[in-house]
């Protein structure tokens, strides 16, 4: 599974959702604290697709949010028979809000393994209220932005029968909005007039343009390369032309953390992306949840590119562990938004990002076509190495059999001049050499030509003659 590809879509849309837009402004969470008053035990399921779980309600005993969590996960413990494993807890940009990650086998579900996330939120005094969405661990990262949208809306409308809105809500747009797909139907999202899909949109991700400089990019990869890794290095010293296409890789001496590595790491995807010198303000940065072999982050702020004006950005990234050979790949969803226009795509943009779907079936042909090319290239680049490695060892070997020769020429003459002081001489008999006095050895070629003759020096055999 892609994970690592669907992740930052999840994300940002949870930021959007929950946080608003604009970098750095506040929420104001009376909805959140009155749909926790309204709601009361057992909690609320809300209808999903088979094998989804989304449910919500009040945790009474709850006196802060962590202890509203534990609640939660003690009740999915229960509810599984196991623990379920945990990451690292978050709070929502904005909001008086916790949430964490996790994992568990449902051993009361035929062992069904979960992947799912529980948010709590802070109602008043006391008042605490959690919800939780879960689905199959091979289905979460694609089911996780649809549900967390059930999730919101139905919160939403029971704080609305309780005389107020909801805990975020669905995005809502007074613009009308219509379908837009990538060119390889991989994924498709709800947009307004005057949006338009980059032909560069493929494999799951779809890059959408609007009318006004706008730019959302959902789910989008590129390959980063890292130019001090040894491989990578001694490529460049042999002058062994790469196999893998990098010509929109990022290169980047990526070191593992995301959060303190953001500046440069934005500055190299744009300038991969053919964006000139960029000025980037951060004015948020924030670890976000991630995997064993993938770790995330959100950050918000403004950048400046030379010959363009400020623009807003919001941006989830995850970025993979640099494998032996110096590759890793950075996942990115992006929303880049002129100042000039204020907040007036803050809703269209939510809704965009909602609205987000991925065609499995297509990214399942697309994603074994790719792990074909990658063990192809995974081979080529075992060749390469391989035949950077055998140059060295054939130079060190020549290098060598030229000394044994240069040493075994200098003592054959070493030998052939102290036969010369002894008066020797070596004869060969056909089948062998003999070292005797020069009148006998004389003598008996004279006496036998056809069998006996003198051995010139450099004609030696090494270990019988010399």
């Amino acid at each position: 599974m892609q994970v690592e590809r669907i992740l930052p879509a999840f994300l940002l849309s949870l930021a959007l959702l929950l946080s608003g837009c604009q970098a750095g402004t506040p929420v104001d969470t009376t909805r959140v604290a009155q749909a926790i008053r309204a709601a009361a035990p057992p909690f609320t399921v809300v209808p999903a697709a088979q094998g989804e779980i989304i449910e919500y309600g009040m945790v009474p005993g709850a006196n802060n949010l962590a202890s509203a969590l534990g609640d939660l996960l003690t009740q999915i413990h229960w509810a599984c028979g196991e623990k379920p494993s945990v990451g690292q807890a978050f709070s929502v940009r904005g909001t008086n809000s916790a949430a964490v990650f996790f994992t568990v086998v449902d051993h009361a579900q035929a062992n069904r393994q979960l992947a799912g996330m529980v948010i709590a939120v802070q109602g008043g005094p006391n008042q605490f209220g959690a919800g939780v969405i879960a689905d199959s661990t091979d289905r979460f990262a694609q089911t996780a932005n649809s549900m967390l949208q059930q999730l919101l809306t139905s919160w939403s409308s029971h704080a609305a029968s309780a005389g107020s809105s909801g805990p975020g809500g669905a995005p809502a747009t007074n613009v009308p909005l219509h379908t837009v797909s990538a060119p390889d139907n991989s994924a498709s999202a709800s947009v307004p007039a005057g949006w338009t899909v980059d032909p560069a949109s493929f494999d799951g991700a779809l890059i959408l343009h609007g009318a006004n400089g706008e730019l959302v990019g959902l789910a989008m990869s590129k390959e980063g390369v890292d130019p001090t890794n040894p491989f990578q290095q001694k490529m460049a010293a042999s002058h062994t032309t790469q196999a893998v296409d990098l010509q929109n890789a990022m290169f980047y001496a990526y070191r593992g953390d995301p959060v303190k590595e953001f500046t440069p790491l934005m500055q190299a995807w744009l300038k991969a992306e053919g964006v000139g010198s960029t000025q980037l303000q951060v004015q948020n940065l924030q670890a976000m949840p991630g995997s064993q072999t993938t770790r995330c982050a959100y950050a918000s702020g403004q950048l400046n590119a030379s010959g363009g004006g400020a623009t807003a950005f919001q941006v989830d990234f995850c970025a993979t562990t640099v494998n032996q050979y110096g590759y890793y790949t950075i996942s990115m969803t992006l929303a880049l938004i002129p100042v000039s226009l204020g907040n007036r795509d803050q809703d269209a943009v939510k809704a965009m990002i909602a609205s987000f779907k991925q065609n499995q079936q297509v990214m399942n042909q697309e994603y074994q076509q790719a792990q074909q090319m990658k063990q192809q290239q995974d081979q080529r680049d075992l060749q390469i190495a391989k035949m950077v490695v055998d140059n060295i060892h054939h130079q060190g070997a020549a290098a060598e059999s030229e000394m044994n020769e240069a040493e075994s020429s200098e003592a054959q003459m070493d030998q052939g001049f102290d036969n010369y002081l002894l008066d020797q001489s070596v004869v060969s008999s056909g089948g062998g050499h003999t070292t005797m006095w020069n009148t006998e050895a004389n003598a008996l070629v004279q006496a036998n030509p056809n069998k006996y003759q003198i051995v010139d020096s450099p004609n030696y055999w090494k270990g019988v003659d010399y």
